[in-house]
């Protein structure tokens, strides 16, 4: 009983020992505590002491505020330490941050909101400047803010556009801030954008035509000056056009801050021939009327020549009737049928196909019963419609021209159509060259191309054939062979006979009618490694105008 005792009192003891001990930590507490000399008036309460494990009884000595640098950086500054004053909230360095990253991401809105009274047209400007200047991208790199007393700041800043057709353009400019009404708010002015644009000046992009560097002929020369090469300027990048210089230009003074640099000379080969693409030229010396030359290798079918006074690339294509020259491809049809180039066939002056008008010929002559050789080489037209009618319809004629000579919508240089003759009289005009079938000089050197060589094949102006353009068309062996001795025959015997064409020259001779005008004059054929098109618009007779001009670019080669 008397150990009982003994163990309450010392419990008693210590109890009394610990209450004394708090009572005495909180009153030190509470002296550490009250406000230092100079803390702000009003203040009632302040949070509770926290002792250090290490030293519960020493006051912490009061903080002492950092010095700001008068230069700080534009990134917003880190969280407050315990020996560093954190930085205001809002300052111009956030407000700077944030009108920077809004402008680089062409946020008009948010550039807006950050701006002290700008101006009505602030968006409109923005736009504006980047339309017209074709500016399509901006970076910004800010410098460092500087403070200009407890309510203004500046930051200079170097930026870099990204102009279409000059490239980079670069400068530099300031970015004014000022407090407003307890904010930190951009001052804007028009040279913020470029300082070009300070007190009213402006930039403008001015566009001046420049002569376009020389290309080259396949040869590696070259293009003489008297080729004709600003006739065709369209076909080939470089022969005698012009390309557009721009120049970034601050208005009034002229400086010129920016401009595209003169395009040097590329040394690219084009498949135009040095001394074939002279001959072509000079034989379209005198004629008054617009006309065109073209020619390409048979083989390759690349195109050696084209001079051209028809303007709008109507070498290639123009679309026009292609008269008698489209013989060549109706008679490859009818060869196909079984005829052959002895067969014998009526050439009368005038034929009436079953219920259709009447065709005739051009010299007004009815020659009997030729052989389809000697009835090609006069170009009996008469002759031409009859078989046509007899041997063709059924879309026959139409087919064969689009499936064997290109004459359909088709990728590639040329242009050339035929549509379905829906009656005798349409039928009889498709033969012989007339009512819907159309074609460029381009085309029609495609056709003496396959006759010369057995193969249709599209022309190009490259090394190589696109993988995009139809694919080659033989022609049959004795379709192919019978139009060559054909063709032969219209210069040896026919309506070429007496255009002075040098041995060798095989061809076809065409007028086709054009609607109150004069008639278009064509003449196309082959010799060497060559064939080509000769046509003059309402120039008249194929044989007495035509083939002229074909025979002094042969003997020019």
């Amino acid at each position: 009983m008397r150990s009982r005792w003994l163990l309450a009192l010392i419990a008693l003891v210590v109890a009394i020992v610990a209450v004394s001990t708090y009572g005495l930590v909180t009153a030190l507490n509470a002296v550490v505590a009250a406000p230092e000399p100079g803390f702000s008036e009003g203040t009632t309460e302040k949070p509770p002491f926290t002792p250090t494990p290490t030293s519960p009884l020493t006051p912490a000595p009061p903080i002492s505020p950092a010095p700001v640098s008068p230069a700080s950086s534009l990134t917003p500054p880190p969280a407050a330490t315990p020996t560093s004053a954190p930085a205001s909230p809002g300052g111009p360095e956030l407000t700077a941050a944030s009108y920077f990253a809004a402008w680089q991401a062409g946020d008009i809105p948010s550039m807006l909101g950050l701006v002290a009274d700008p101006p009505a047209d602030f968006a409109a400007r923005h736009r504006r400047f980047d339309t017209e200047l074709r500016v399509s991208s901006l970076s910004l790199t800010p410098g460092e803010l500087r403070r200009q007393g407890g309510e203004a700041a500046e930051v200079s800043f170097r930026g870099v556009r990204e102009v279409r057709g000059l490239g980079r353009w670069e400068f530099s400019s300031v970015l004014g801030l000022a407090l407003r009404s307890g904010a930190w708010k951009v001052l804007w002015t028009p040279e913020t954008l470029h300082p070009s644009l300070r007190n009213g000046g402006s930039l403008r992009l001015r566009e001046t035509q420049v002569r376009r560097p020389a290309a080259l002929t396949r040869e590696g020369l070259p293009f003489p000056r008297d080729s004709r090469a600003d006739d065709y300027r369209d076909y080939l990048t470089g022969l005698g056009g012009t390309a557009i210089n721009l120049t970034l230009e601050e208005v009034p003074s002229g400086r010129a801050l920016l401009t595209s640099p003169n395009p040097p000379p590329t040394g690219k080969r084009s498949t135009i021939s040095r001394s074939v693409q002279a001959a072509a030229a000079r034989a379209l010396d005198g004629v008054g009327r617009p006309a065109a030359i073209v020619a390409v290798d048979i083989q390759s079918r690349q195109v050696r020549a084209v001079a051209d006074t028809l303007g709008a690339r109507g070498a290639f294509n123009g679309l026009y009737p292609p008269g008698s020259t489209f013989k060549v491809v109706t008679a490859a049809a009818l060869l196909r049928t079984g005829l052959t180039p002895d067969s014998p066939v009526a050439c009368p002056m005038t034929y009436n196909p079953p219920g259709a008008r009447s065709f005739s010929n051009a010299d007004g002559i009815d020659h009997g019963t030729v052989s389809l050789t000697t009835a090609f080489a006069l170009s009996c037209n008469t002759t031409f419609v009859q078989q046509t009618y007899e041997r063709l319809r059924d879309d026959r004629l139409r087919a064969e021209a689009a499936d064997r000579f290109g004459f359909r919508e088709k990728p590639g240089l040329s242009s050339c159509r035929i549509r379905p003759s829906e009656n005798p009289d349409q039928l009889g005009a498709d033969a012989i060259g007339q009512n819907s079938v159309q074609a460029s000089p381009l085309c029609m050197a495609e056709v003496a191309a396959a006759a010369a060589s057995g193969v249709w094949k599209p022309a190009i102006m490259t090394a190589d054939p696109s993988p995009d353009l139809p694919p080659p068309v033989p022609l049959d062996e004795g379709v192919a062979a019978g139009l060559r001795a054909m063709m032969g025959a219209v210069v040896t015997q026919g309506t070429a006979a007496q255009a002075g064409l040098p041995p060798g020259t095989a061809g076809k001779t065409g007028t086709a009618e054009v609607k109150d005008a004069e008639d278009h004059a064509w003449f196309i054929g082959y010799r060497g490694p060559l064939a080509f098109a000769v046509f003059v618009q309402n120039g008249g007779s194929g044989g007495r105008v035509a083939a002229p001009i074909a025979a002094r670019f042969l003997k020019a080669l």
